[in-house]
């Protein structure tokens, strides 16, 4: 079996900034309520209705294969983490694949809500430990405003939009052996759906005068079991990755957690015996961009990555979905070498 090595990291950030003060303005809420509880500032917003989250998804892509310095048509496959598709079907995989021009490679889309990214890398670097491929574009991507209902002030503030992308290939052959995705634990339980949730719009609720009328196409969320479940499941899975692979704290260089809220990151790293230096946090400027949150974290923080950094990736997402991974870094540089 080949493991599979993250050689190149791209992203993607809308212009437009929604701040807690433009909030202040939209629904019964304060910055300080908004920073208090969940640490967030301002996130961005993708508002041209001609552009979705494919949009997103290619431009992050883009910019990692320009960094990788390869073309798309070296890509073996694309898999997009995404709650919010341009639609159905055809997946938006699809649509990045012939934006990129990518002729050779086959794609699907993965939904897992915020765990979406995740699920996508693991089943990603299958394709490469298996052999089937040698370059796996990994995508998260969402645009969360279009699913939002910014007359509900208890799930407006979280979300915004955005895209990350990693790109995947066998560790040996870009002169990286021993690195790359080591271990992935992965959980789902859906007794507790209804706590997070877009209820309408699928088969049991398809769209209708009375789903609209409702507000069933926007996203649900009831804050408190969800804050109890995340914080209890990303530390524990998180806790799993480090006993299986025998790491103590101190062998862990940086935890990648999704970014729900700061008080779940903070909680999660002080179960897992971790100083808060080493949980990456960009919450405050972008929110909650959902199946995004951790690429765009490891874009954020590549320059400080050196090869040979053990990272914990951690997530929890409605459904639920949750998980915890891996990761050995495996550059040092904007790039790995060709």
């Amino acid at each position: 079996m080949r493991t599979a090595a993250v050689t190149a990291v791209g992203h993607f950030l809308p212009e437009e900034r929604l701040t807690n003060a433009d909030l202040e303005e939209m629904v019964d809420t304060s910055d300080e309520w908004i920073r208090k509880r969940t640490g967030i500032r301002e996130r961005r917003i993708l508002r041209d209705p001609e552009k979705a989250t494919s949009y997103m998804a290619t431009r992050a892509a883009e910019e990692l294969l320009d960094k990788r310095g390869i073309g798309a048509g070296e890509l073996d496959a694309i898999i997009v983490g995404t709650v919010t598709p341009d639609m159905f079907y055809p997946a938006t995989a699809c649509l990045v694949q012939t934006e990129l021009g990518a002729a050779r490679a086959f794609g699907y889309d993965l939904s897992a809500a915020c765990s979406g990214f995740l699920y996508a890398l693991g089943a990603g670097a299958g394709h490469v430990a298996g052999g089937q491929c040698e370059k796996v574009l990994v995508i998260g991507a969402d645009k969360m405003s279009s699913i939002v209902d910014y007359t509900d002030r208890s799930t407006c503030i979280l979300f915004g939009d955005g895209a990350g992308a990693v790109l995947l290939e066998p560790a040996g052959a870009v002169g990286a052996e021993g690195r790359g995705l080591h271990d992935l634990h992965q959980r789902v339980d859906g007794s507790e759906w209804e706590n997070l949730c877009q209820p309408g719009g699928g088969s049991r609720r398809p769209p209708t005068h009375q789903s609209v009328d409702r507000r069933d196409h926007f996203l649900k969320q009831n804050g408190r079991p969800v804050f109890k479940q995340a914080t209890r499941r990303m530390a524990e899975a998180s806790l799993e990755v480090m006993q299986r692979n025998d790491l103590t704290p101190e062998d862990v260089d940086y935890l990648v957690p999704h970014q729900a809220n700061r008080r779940i990151i903070e909680a999660t790293a002080q179960q897992m015996n971790l100083p808060p230096e080493k949980a990456m946090m960009n919450i405050g400027d972008y929110g909650n961009t959902t199946a995004a949150t951790i690429p765009l974290c490891l874009h954020d923080w590549e320059p400080e990555l050196r090869a040979g950094d053990r990272l914990i990736l951690t997530t929890f997402g409605g459904g639920y979905t949750w998980g915890a991974g891996l990761l050995e870094w495996a550059y040092d540089d904007a790039s790995i070498d060709n």
